[in-house]
């Protein structure tokens, strides 16, 4: 009973705390650009076309392409060819116009020669043993010359027959190969022939 006798608030005053005060929608949708933090000095900087392209790139925002292309053109930058070094002194002359001629007329005066590491009684190496090995199955005569006692006719020698290693086989004058190809033309019988035929001139 005592309740109902208390007066009672008035209206206004209750609806004023329990509704707040709308802003208007101009206000809500400017209230964000107010709290965006200004950009730093570094990042408004402005840069002309020249000076866009010449800014440093970190090496995480760089493209692959960008570092092909980067890489393309440190490969396509032209090298000096280095100098060709000279023969140090005392090293062999190559073929001299005198040692043609003796190669010349020792090959063609003997049927078959070998230019070898060591002699038939003792190779020094073992493609040479295995060009021995070659002619002796063959049962042809045949000369060897050891490369090994004169360096100037083992430098002639390669420019003589353009043929960088030994052996060398000559046969009746011409150069034949070196150890894979005597091994090559054993197998197939053109060394057989081509020996035969040197022989019988």
């Amino acid at each position: 009973m005592r309740s109902q006798l208390l007066p009672r608030p008035p209206l206004a005053a209750t609806t004023a705390r329990a509704v707040p005060t709308a802003r208007p929608v101009a206000a809500r949708r400017a209230a964000p650009a107010r709290r965006r933090r200004a950009a730093p000095a570094a990042a408004r900087a402005t840069f002309s076309p020249g000076e866009r392209e010449a800014a440093p790139r970190s090496p995480a925002t760089e493209t692959a392409a960008g570092r092909l292309a980067s890489a393309t053109q440190q490969r396509s930058r032209p090298h000096p060819h280095p100098p060709t070094p000279s023969p140090p002194p005392g090293a062999p002359a190559g073929l001299t116009p005198e040692l043609k001629v003796a190669l010349d007329k020792f090959t063609t005066d003997n049927a078959v020669v070998l230019f070898m590491k060591g002699n038939r009684d003792f190779p020094q190496c073992g493609f040479s043993n295995t060009a021995v090995q070659i002619l002796n199955s063959l049962g042809a005569a045949y000369e060897t010359v050891n490369i090994l006692e004169d360096d100037a006719l083992r430098a002639g020698l390669k420019e003589y027959s353009a043929w960088p290693t030994f052996p060398q086989l000559y046969v009746g004058g011409e150069f034949l190969g070196g150890c894979d190809v005597m091994i090559a033309a054993y197998q197939s019988g053109e060394l057989v022939e081509a020996v035969e035929a040197a022989a019988a001139e």
